[in-house]
């Protein structure tokens, strides 16, 4: 009678184990996420720190930001993309005016056409009259430093912090990612005889870094400016659906010593590593973008050519980031952009990692 219960009991055992075993794995593969962020913490975190002090660089002549992160405060982030071959300064082919809202898990993008007409602040003519140009042509002029002044000036609120990237740093990262996926549905064909010459074929499941970069440089379609912009936007995007992926989280290090020189900030580490927590988090970051609408034209005949931004565009986009940097205000109540209110009609907004076919209740 002994051994029946012996073997009953040991049964119950396996059972038990069995259960455990389940119940764990099913938890595991529901909360990959909150995993990738326990590996991130355990094994990466100091790492990753040391390595981003190399990238930390504070902008003299700048009244500092408090330092101390709150992570219920909304920020504003100037993001620019430079197009700098050898040892030239190079220009900011790419300007988004982003406000992040950590506690929201929402994030807004202004694109600022590279061409548009503006006051460059802090240059002046040699009459002293305010030296009017492209925006692009500030970070040529006076670096990040004058670009964001510039930008604080046209939008009538400051910038907090900044990120510069070298297009060509992240053309390496995006090949140690593996790649990734763009909506081409069109081969872009780059052969005007004023422009470098590629071609980035449609219909491909994953893109390369120089295909994605000539993605970004392609510059010869109907919408101009405009165009490029939105592409700027869905690039940074793909980038960081992909960084953000549970896969991934263990290159950081390797892509933080690719992207080397190629990237620097204000933003300390520890604010760096608290945001890249957050990306980790499954379905916790969504994006609502907006490109600044104008046309373009020439001043005079044989002068250059300008974008223009449209006033009653400018001041709504103004009206919109003030609202967004609004700590009262919650994710509920925020405006969104045009565009944004378009797709709303048809579905939310995608999570950053989200998979296809997912969507964000706002």
């Amino acid at each position: 009678m002994t051994r029946p219960r012996r073997r009953r009991r040991r049964y119950r055992w396996l059972a038990a184990l069995l259960v455990l075993l389940v119940a764990g794995g099913a938890t595991a593969y529901y909360n990959r996420g909150a995993l990738a962020l326990w590996g991130f913490d355990t094994f990466l975190s100091d790492r990753v720190e040391e390595k981003l002090e190399k990238s930390y660089k504070p902008l003299e002549g700048r009244k500092p930001v408090e330092t101390v992160y709150k992570k219920e405060q909304p920020f504003s982030l100037l993001l620019l993309g430079v197009d700098q071959r050898d040892k030239e300064i190079g220009r900011s082919d790419t300007m988004i005016y982003t406000v992040v809202r950590p506690s929201d898990g929402a994030m807004l993008m202004v694109s600022i056409p590279r061409d548009t007409y503006v006051d460059i602040v802090g240059k002046k003519t040699k009459a002293g009259r305010q030296w009017e140009d492209k925006i692009t042509h500030a970070y040529a002029f006076g670096g990040t430093k004058m670009s964001m002044e510039t930008v604080e000036k046209m939008f009538g609120v400051r910038v907090d912090h900044y990120a510069t990237i070298n297009f060509k740093g992240f053309r390496d990262v995006i090949d140690a990612m593996g790649g990734i996926a763009l909506p081409i549905t069109k081969d872009l064909v780059n052969d005007d005889p004023d422009h470098e010459k590629f071609v980035v074929k449609a219909g491909k499941d994953v893109y390369n870094g120089t295909e994605a970069l000539n993605f970004v440089r392609y510059r010869e379609d109907a919408g101009g400016d405009t165009s490029r912009a939105g592409r700027h936007q869905v690039f940074l995007n793909a980038i960081m659906n992909k960084a953000s992926s549970v896969g991934q989280w263990s290159k950081i290090p390797q892509m933080i010593d690719i992207m080397g020189n190629n990237f620097s900030t204000d933003l300390t580490p520890a604010h760096m590593l608290d945001l890249a927590r957050s990306m980790l988090q499954s379905g916790s970051r969504s994006i609502y973008s907006h490109t600044l609408k104008g046309e373009g034209h020439r001043k005079t005949a044989r002068g250059a050519w300008y974008y223009f931004a449209d006033e009653q565009d400018l001041a709504a986009s103004k009206a919109l980031i003030k609202a967004w940097l609004d700590p009262a205000s919650t994710k509920a109540q925020l405006p969104l952009p045009e565009e944004n209110q378009q797709k709303n009609k048809q579905q939310p907004v995608a999570p950053l990692s989200a998979k296809p076919g997912t969507s964000v209740k706002r």
